[in-house]
This record gives structure tokens, C-alpha cells and sequence, in this order.
């Protein structure tokens, strides 16, 4: 497929039982945001591979809340590695002191490793990620771009059924980057020793404008998908209309004029690197989300 390297069958097999076997003792390791893209991702990936994994967010048996941090005791209790995701985005104002107390708090439970699901050119996500570099426990952070799946799972999606892909920046390009990649890359750092104390920045294997992310839906869709510019203010307003948590807004906002002004404009083989592979393509993505019904109009 588009000229990806994929493990052959047996490889893939082998691949799994070496690890069921290497890490069947292996106490529990958290997922914080399970429910998530990549989060419901990384839990189904090593529970495939036999590991002890608590599932957490707010609606768990044992919840984890980062509004409410006399939840993240219990949810601590007995674990050995962490898989950290913040909502809505480490980029916040508040995140810095909440993953603070967070890490802090971790280290008490003497938590072992901490993967952090962070984001790239975020100045602010940067002070977050130092508050698990200077903590003493060992560490992986993981910068992603933009989502592939945001097209298909997220706030785009319901435009997209409609025909209508509207942005405020049509032509700014963005590596995105597919959620199972992430997921892979993340599950190899939780499992792998090597990747001790390292940042990844992970990537698609190419540039692309959201005008162009709306024509290669459109090919796998089956249906048109018009791409829209409007300016930000009027999408910022449709935002709140839509009842849409401030924070959020502010993130949108963030992320239009911050991220997007050209700084995240490069490829990395990052997936590559820590997989052997190259990362998923945008068209696999959509042929791939296409068939499992995303994009169906009721």
C-alpha cells in the first residue's frame, strides 16, 4: 500500500510473542485519557499483548479526573509506568502547575517511567514537558502533529458528512500524523528500554493543506467535500454557538494562529526510527476509514 513497509505475518507474530513473553510480569501501566484517540489505541495494543493495563478517565471503575486530583491516587496505586494524555491540550495556561502536582505526585507512588503525549512548536506544551525531564523518573515524550483521525473521529467529522470541510486556514500545511503511528511509537516506549529519556517528534510522511486533506477524503468518501475558508473570529463564534467549553475555544484559537504559522512545516522520520517502518500515508488513512464506516451519511 503506497509503498509502505509492513511486517510480514510471521514477522508480526514473532514480534508479539517476544514481548507477551518479556513483559507478562509486568506490573499494571496507566492510561490516562483511555477513551481517546490514541489512548483507547494504546490500551487495546497491549492488552493484545498480554500486559496488566489500567484503563482510566472519568467514567472508569477506578477514575482518573485531572479536574479532580484526589482521583489520581487511587488510579496510581500499584503501577509501574504511565501514559500520560491532558485534555483538552497541554498547551493550556493551567496545565503546567497540573502536571506538576501530577509528576510529583506519580514519583511518591514510585512510578518508574512516564510517556507524555505532547505536541509540536507549543512553547507552552514545552514547560509542561519539563516538569517530567527534571523530575528524576525516567521518561519518554512523544510530540505529535496534527491527528489524522480529527477528519474522522473528532470536530471535523460531522462537516465532512455534511459536504463542508470549513477552517480558517485552508492552505496551511501540516504533517498530520496517523493515531495508530502514535500509538505503536508510544507502546514501544512504554515496553522498551532504549527509548529512556528521549523526544520524539512524530510526523506523516508528507505536507499537507487542509484543501488537499478535503480532496483525498472526498476520492475515499465517495462525496464531495468542499473545503471552506472563514475567517477565525466567525469559527471561534460558530465554536460557541455549538456550546463548545471555553478552554477548547481557546485552544482552537491557539492552535490557528500559533501552531499553524509555518513552524511545524517539516517532516521527521521519528516512526521510522523507533518502528522500522514509515509512517501510515493520509490516503491509506482515508481508504482505511472509508471502509470501516466513518464517513457514512445517515
Amino acid at each position: 500500500m503506497s509503498g509502505l513497509f509492513y511486517f510480514s505475518s510471521a514477522l508480526a507474530d514473532n514480534f508479539d510473542s517476544y514481548y507477551k513473553l518479556k513483559f507478562k510480569k509486568m506490573s499494571k501501566i496507566l492510561v490516562i485519557g483511555a477513551n481517546g484517540k490514541t489512548g483507547r489505541r494504546v490500551t487495546d495494543k497491549l492488552k493484545n499483548l498480554n500486559i496488566d493495563v489500567r484503563a482510566s478517565s472519568r467514567s472508569t471503575e477506578i477514575p482518573f479526573d485531572w479536574e479532580k486530583p484526589e482521583t489520581w491516587g487511587m488510579a496510581l496505586d500499584g503501577i509501574e509506568k504511565v501514559y500520560i494524555t491532558f485534555q483538552p491540550d497541554l498547551a493550556v495556561p493551567s496545565a503546567v502547575e497540573t502536571i506538576r502536582n501530577f509528576v510529583k505526585l506519580a514519583s511518591q507512588h514510585d512510578v518508574k517511567k512516564m510517556v507524555l503525549l505532547s505536541g509540536r512548536g507549543e512553547k507552552e506544551a514545552e514547560r509542561c514537558e519539563n516538569e517530567l525531564i527534571n523530575s528524576g523518573v525516567d521518561f519518554s515524550i512523544v510530540r505529535a502533529s496534527w491527528f489524522m483521525q480529527n477528519f474522522s473521529e473528532s470536530f471535523f467529522t460531522d462537516g465532512i458528512l455534511q459536504g463542508e470541510l470549513v477552517v480558517p486556514q485552508i492552505e496551511a500545511l501540516e504533517p498530520f500524523v496517523d493515531a495508530d503511528d502514535i500509538a505503536d511509537v508510544v507502546v514501544d516506549c512504554l515496553l522498551n528500554d532504549k527509548h529512556k529519556n528521549k523526544i520524539y517528534s512524530l510526523t506523516g510522511p508528507e505536507l499537507l493543506s487542509f484543501k488537499r486533506c478535503a480532496d483525498k477524503v472526498s476520492e475515499a468518501a465517495g462525496f464531495h467535500v468542499t473545503c471552506i475558508e472563514i475567517p477565525l473570529a466567525d469559527y471561534l463564534d460558530g465554536m460557541r454557538q455549538h456550546h463548545y467549553p471555553e478552554d477548547v475555544i481557546w485552544l482552537v484559537q491557539y492552535l490557528f494562529t500559533e501552531v499553524l504559522d509555518g513552524r511545524n512545516e517539516f517532516i521527521t522520520d521519528h516512526i521510522e526510527e523507533v518502528l522500522g517502518r514509515k509512517p501510515r500515508s493520509f490516503e491509506d488513512y482515508a481508504i482505511n476509514a472509508a471502509k470501516s464506516g466513518m464517513w457514512i451519511k445517515n
